[in-house]
């Protein structure tokens, strides 16, 4: 399986990075910052890259954005067309909408701290990526807490450039020998040469998302091209079309009156309890590798499920093997849940998910 894995990451130089070369932008090519090759911490990149990736700077002037984007099939042909679009007055006030033939969904945050959600359908795990991939692709601080997790650099040529980048890789049981950690196998964040700005980002073993085009908007990054490849499978594609401000009385920022707004955005429920709501589960498939090295075990998740019952971010919190955490979130990924209601409303939910693989 390790094999497989490093035959994976081969693939994902040869066909998502094929783009790099050929999009290169002017931030690959020349700047007066120094090189971040120079720095021998790997944390200092997202210390580097946090500020201008601060889309809650409270700074900022209100502004919104239209990205117009594209669903591929196992086939890798066009499967479905959609919108996002994102308005930010302040930390507090924002607004998200995805739109596409057969599903909508969109919630309101307001100053006061309520919330409103409007919505149909089901929309893909891929397609609520594309807000944090546009948004934020850094990874949060609580994530890289030091005590869960090691930070460990790799430098790879793209396009005949050099990259610097980083794996974010928990700490995990030995067993008997070492574990090798091919390239993405855990999220690795890729940087541009010469300024902090995240040029791929690796996940789950065969997913990588690639960031071009990028701009600055009032001072912070933003990507005008994105695309998302398993393997050499190409899944989803996204153009930003428009960036540009607004009022801050807009009155897109408003939910429509008829909408009940919540005080709660989310809840924390326990495992046990969100097992419960599953109507959909994907069962993960045994890695060849960890059944060889006799690894069992639990892989503990972090996961945001929506307001449809979706799940909408996942993360690992531990995990005893690299390769059953990779079948674990993709496994994951894929589960629906009914959506979980209070006080008559549904609401977003905060939960950890067990993933136990048995031997035998």
């Amino acid at each position: 399986m390790l094999i497989v894995m490093l035959v994976f990451g081969q693939m994902l130089r040869s066909s998502a990075f094929l783009l790099f070369a050929a999009s290169c932008m002017a931030l690959c090519q020349s700047s007066s910052q120094p090189s971040l090759f120079e720095s021998h911490n790997p944390r200092d990149f997202f210390d580097a890259a946090a500020p201008v990736y601060n889309i809650e700077d409270p700074t900022l002037k209100p502004w919104h954005l239209k990205a117009s984007y594209e669903i591929y099939g196992p086939d890798s042909k066009p499967q479905a067309q959609g919108t996002y679009e994102h308005w930010w007055a302040s930390p507090k006030v924002y607004r998200n909408t995805w739109r596409r033939p057969g599903a909508t969904h969109t919630d309101w945050h307001t100053a006061d701290d309520k919330h409103a959600y409007r919505g149909e359908g089901v929309l893909d795990y891929f397609e609520y990526a594309l807000q944090s991939s546009l948004l934020s692709p850094l990874p949060d601080q609580s994530e890289l807490d030091p005590t869960k997790i090691r930070l460990e650099r790799e430098n790879i040529t793209l396009g005949g450039v050099k990259l610097p980048c980083i794996k974010v890789i928990p700490h995990m049981p030995q067993h008997g020998r070492i574990q090798e950690v091919p390239l993405g196998l855990f999220p690795t964040y890729c940087f541009d040469s010469k300024v902090p700005a995240v040029r791929f980002e690796f996940s789950w073993g065969s997913l990588a998302v690639e960031f071009n085009k990028i701009v600055k908007m009032q001072g912070h990054y933003l990507p005008r091209e994105i695309a998302i490849f398993e393997g050499k499978r190409k899944i989803l594609t996204a153009v930003v079309d428009i960036i540009d401000g607004i009022s801050p009385s807009d009155p897109v920022l408003i939910p429509p009156a008829d909408l009940t707004t919540s005080s709660t955005d989310k809840v924390l429920l326990a495992a046990g309890v969100t097992t419960g709501m599953l109507a959909k589960k994907q069962a993960p498939a045994y890695p060849q590798d960890a059944k060889e090295a006799r690894v069992s075990g639990k892989v503990v998740l972090k996961a945001l499920i929506g307001r449809d019952g979706a799940v909408h971010d996942l993360r690992i919190v531990e995990a005893p093997w690299p390769s059953l955490a990779a079948s674990a979130l993709w496994a994951v990924s894929q589960w629906q849940y009914k959506p979980y209601l209070f006080n008559g409303e549904p609401v977003e939910v905060e939960t950890t998910i067990n993933v136990i693989f048995t031997l035998g």
